[in-house]
């Protein structure tokens, strides 16, 4: 479905993306993780054709995003649905039209079917008759899962999550946990999900990869990376604060 191929991308001196390789199985749930600032929404951001790289390809269905036009590159979004960190709903908007935004904007589709299908996503998300309430009228668990909604409601082949657990209490973490599963299950979509909660990644993800110094460092099953023998990774998934992640800390800010 996804292939990312030697993909660098720098802000200025920063190099945040270094010769990247990585391959995203149709159907499956494929966690990125890594520490924070380490580059992973940017990668979901080239994913998506919101960030062009400095080189490198993104292949999805046999077409290169980073080479497609701006009319071609709208076309392939709507096979996506995108679920921002702090959820990103509009606040003067209803419900229904932040759910309904994408179809609303870019497509013909008639209002009747627009409504029935913010209604089908706000049931699967178990929201059901808050259409006409808005963003400030809802919890923060809420509002996480209208930003679901809104990612399903353009019935997606991909649904990419940013940090979908973060900033939520840990029940609330784990009810959002489930409901990544259960709408992979129902939808059959293939979907990317980036964190740096491990007790998530092991929970949804079929594969993990870690990024680390801007490349995939492992790729594996939950599993896999439970028993990892790699020192980088190792130090991550157990958060431990001794290791090669914290040496190389000290000597930057020896520097």
């Amino acid at each position: 479905m996804i292939e990312v191929i030697n993909l660098n991308k720098s802000f200025k001196d920063n190099k945040v993306l270094n010769n990247l390789n990585l391959t995203i199985e149709s159907g499956i749930t494929s966690v990125i993780i890594g520490r924070s600032g380490c580059g992973k929404s940017v990668l979901l951001k080239h994913i998506i054709g919101i960030l062009k790289p400095n080189s490198g390809q993104v292949i999805i269905d046999g077409q290169d995003v980073t080479k497609l036009l701006p009319k071609e590159l709208n076309k392939l979004r709507l096979n996506f649905g995108m679920v921002f960190q702090g959820a990103a709903l509009f606040d003067s908007m209803t419900i229904y039209e932040n759910v309904g935004f994408n179809l609303i904007e870019h497509t013909d589709m008639d209002s009747q079917t627009i409504a029935k299908r913010v209604k089908e996503a706000l049931a699967l998300v178990g929201l059901s008759g808050i259409e006409n309430l808005r963003p400030a009228e809802l919890s923060g668990g809420m509002r996480k899962r209208v930003g679901l909604a809104r990612a399903i409601c353009v019935r997606p082949k991909i649904i990419l999550y940013d940090e979908p657990t973060t900033g939520v209490d840990p029940i609330m973490a784990d009810a959002v946990n489930d409901l990544i599963k259960n709408l992979h299950d129902k939808l059959q979509v293939t979907s990317i999900v980036v964190t740096h909660d491990m007790v998530s990644a092991y929970k949804v993800g079929s594969k993990i990869s870690m990024l680390y110094e801007g490349r995939i460092i492992e790729t594996g099953t939950p599993e896999q990376i439970k028993n990892t023998h790699n020192p980088v990774v190792k130090q991550f998934v157990t958060g431990a604060a001794e290791g090669p992640i914290t040496a190389q800390n000290k000597i930057v800010n020896e520097v």
